[in-house]
């Protein structure tokens, strides 16, 4: 399949091996040697316990060093208004009994949600709109422009200085005014798709609004093949379907009843980036359609789940889609299925496998790891207002399940939870992440709300392992408010965690015994231009010492390679030159290895030789 030569490349090129070097070994044909599987961990210091607090919760922080705590801006969190599951469900019981209450605005109004980097400015998203700080290095960094314009969820991306953001809420209006729509229907109502033009800082302006049947979510940017004027935004919806007298292209029901449903799809939006209010929906097309049938309704139908106290959700829409363009894929968490899709034509993109799993309640989000061998699948059990990471909570509800990418398509493997050290006031789901930039392993970063931020090492894909962590404590030690990370991203060598009521966490990697400081240096030296969540860039690495040093430590931590042959390249490293001796020892060494370290050994061959 196409995308199983693109793994074989793909390894090929960032590994730095040369043209005649032997070809990578392809991961669906022989297992993983990772080396960091191969060792005992130790376990990792306890969360259990840590004291509550708005500003000064109690941490625990484990490989990581915290560098910043950046400060939500004023008028996007209130500390004394937040919002507490059991205050809303009480409120909505007394309105169902008919008691008049005059309902206060939700305080989730002003909750942060995810971020994106462009240069030194990261965009900082918010039901109540959006932020922009700019930073130098490891500098604190500086708000330098706020926009209100309330609606949720507020999920960002940007590219150049085009800001792109999700509105789902009924509240939202064009004119982003934060005034009461009190109609069912108004023409004054926005749900779909902003664009913001922020080239002149002090007067951004909003240059689109696509709207669409189900609100945004989420959305992904998604670059055309050929074209760098031309991006589509994948657009995942999740809420209810607006009336056709709102917006005419619109109308709800099941596909038995009604086949043109707004359920069942996504949207498709086409961007000229220097015409951008030209933007607009071009397709919907029917991702979980039955491939003989065509059935619409073709994939999981939620049910109650065998053994358990709870249902699995039916596929009818994408919570979010994640795309790899340099590999033609996208991975879809949707709803009740894990999905892979072919994107090498994004205005027609086509489902090419999908699994289920009966632990998986809610599929939410996707990570490809670099070579789009395997993909991790996150569970949002609970939907982030629930303490769901007790000890009591079984270990694969909740959690991460990782996907190979065969010839036969997706293949269920391993599952990752964070321990269960959290408390009952601790809202903790599986959320959002990507990719740390560790060359030979697969190495991921994700939020898990009041959880925290875990960095997972995924290799192995039947045993996921965490590495490090960063944890606080909840907001209040007697009820359980909405809170926590996010997400957890890499970004040019250092970890950013949007927090959902206290501002941005930022972070960096310290050496351990399960992360040398080659590898850490090694993923220090990838530099991107623009980072935005769900597109995942290729990462492919310099060739530099730090990079070859990285694989040695990778093989001397598993053992996988002979003492004195590890002393000799260290040698030959630090000399650029390589005896006849040792190249015949790296040729045997080589031999004998399988899977990742046969790569290693290669990539290590390949430096020196042109080393010397």
């Amino acid at each position: 399949m196409k995308y199983l030569k693109y793994t074989a490349s793909i390894a090929a090129l960032a590994l730095g091996l040369t043209a005649c070097s032997q070809p990578a070994t392809e991961p669906a044909d022989t297992p993983d040697t990772e080396a960091a599987a191969a060792i005992e961990y130790a376990p990792a210091p306890s969360r259990v316990g840590l004291s509550a607090g708005f500003r000064d919760a109690g941490t625990a922080i484990w490989n990581m060093e915290l560098l910043h705590e950046v400060p939500t801006p004023p008028g996007f969190a209130d500390p004394d208004a937040l919002w507490a599951p059991a205050v809303e469900i009480a409120l909505f019981q007394a309105m169902e009994a008919g008691e008049e209450i005059a309902r206060p605005p939700s305080p989730i109004s002003f909750a942060n949600s995810d971020i994106a980097f462009s240069g030194n400015r990261m965009v900082l998203g918010n039901w109540h709109g959006f932020n922009v700080f700019e930073a130098e290095g490891d500098a604190e960094p500086e708000l330098v422009l706020s926009v209100v314009c309330p609606g949720g969820q507020g999920d960002v991306s940007i590219v150049g200085n085009l800001v792109f953001r999700s509105v789902e809420d009924n509240r939202a209006r064009l004119d982003c005014s934060g005034v009461a729509i009190e109609e069912d229907v108004s023409a004054e109502r926005f749900r779909g798709v902003q664009i913001f033009d922020i080239s002149d800082i002090s007067a951004p302006r909003q240059v689109a609004a696509i709207q669409t049947c189900r609100g945004s979510h989420t959305h992904t940017l998604v670059p055309h093949p050929s074209d760098p004027n031309v991006l589509y935004i994948y657009n995942s919806a999740t809420s209810s379907v607006r009336s056709s007298e709102e917006l005419d292209i619109c109308s709800d029901g099941e596909p038995g009843e009604n086949p043109d449903t707004a359920r069942y799809s996504i949207d498709i939006i086409r961007v000229a980036l220097d015409a951008p209010e030209e933007a607009a929906i071009i397709e919907r097309p029917r991702i979980f359609a039955d491939a003989e049938t065509g059935e619409i309704a073709g994939l999981a139908v939620g049910a109650a789940l065998e053994g358990q106290d709870r249902e699995s959700s039916t596929t009818d829409q994408c919570h979010d889609i994640t795309v790899f363009p340099e590999a033609g894929l996208a991975a879809g968490a949707c709803s009740g299925n894990g999905i892979l899709i072919d994107i090498e034509d994004p205005e027609h993109p086509v489902r090419i496998s999908e699994i289920s799993d009966p632990n998986m309640v809610y599929w939410h989000a996707a990570i490809f790891n670099n070579d789009a061998s395997k993909v991790v699948f996150t569970d949002e059990w609970g939907g982030g207002i629930a303490a769901h990471c007790l000890s009591s909570d079984p270990e694969r509800w909740g959690a991460n399940i990782v996907a190979d990418i065969t010839e036969d398509g997706l293949e269920p493997r391993g599952f990752f939870k964070i321990p269960g050290e959290q408390g009952e006031v601790e809202n903790c789901v599986a959320h959002n992440g990507g990719l740390v930039p560790v060359p030979g392993r697969d190495i991921m970063l994700q939020g898990w709300y009041s959880g925290g931020i875990s960095m997972i090492d995924f290799t192995d894909s039947d045993n996921p392992v965490e590495i490090a962590f960063f944890d606080r404590g909840p907001i209040s030690s007697d009820e359980l408010y909405l809170a926590g990370n996010w997400a957890a991203y890499w970004y040019n060598g250092r970890i950013y965690a949007p927090e959902i009521v206290r501002g941005i966490d930022i972070l960096r990697l310290v050496p351990s015994a399960y992360l040398s400081a080659n590898e850490i240096a090694a993923a220090e030296s990838i530099h991107h231009a623009e980072s935005n969540p769900q597109t995942q860039q290729r990462y492919v690495w310099p060739q530099e010492a730090v990079v070859i040093q990285a694989y040695l430590d990778q093989l001397v931590r598993g053992g996988r390679v002979a003492p004195e042959l590890a002393a000799q390249i260290r040698t030959a490293i630090d000399t650029g030159e390589a005896s006849s001796v040792l190249s015949s020892n790296l040729a045997a060494a080589t031999m004998a290895a399988s899977g990742r370290d046969t790569e290693r050994f290669e990539a290590i061959s390949a430096w020196l030789q042109r080393a010397g």
